[in-house]
């Protein structure tokens, strides 16, 4: 069987009920920039070829979703420090019961914490150990 072929996430959408409170949000936790809008998409660039499509949904709830990124050991601190400067609660584990908290996963730093529409973020230094 031939070696499949390389496949890469471009981007994704992420619904809000405000798309620039929520991308602003987002961009501001992880030290990003907003990009400028696309149609009905206003554009978090990861800076990995992915960009996280905030479009908005006026008429009907937003489902909360998980997103995890994966951050340099060097720039976690900082992240961390916007939220408490936010006023938002991080935890350990991604049911959210051990707050103010990072976990130690795989040698890491980990944190979740919700954004404006309750989708479940989490950041983290390093990936998941996959069987």
């Amino acid at each position: 069987m031939p070696a499949a072929p390389h496949i890469e996430l471009n981007h994704t959408a992420v619904y809000a009920r405000d798309r620039r409170r929520s991308a602003e949000f987002l961009a501001g936790i992880l030290g990003l920039e907003v990009g400028a809008p696309f149609g009905p998409f206003l554009p978090v660039d990861l800076g990995n070829g992915v960009t996280l499509d905030y479009y908005e949904l006026r008429d009907e709830p937003v489902q909360s979703q998980h997103y995890a990124f994966l951050v340099p050991e060097e720039r976690f601190g900082a992240m961390i420090a916007r939220l408490e400067e936010a006023g938002v609660t991080y935890y350990a584990d991604p049911r959210h019961t051990e707050a103010g908290r990072v976990n130690g996963l795989f040698g890491g730093k980990g944190a979740y914490f919700e954004d404006p529409d309750g989708h479940n973020m989490e950041i983290m230094t390093r990936p998941y150990v996959r069987p």
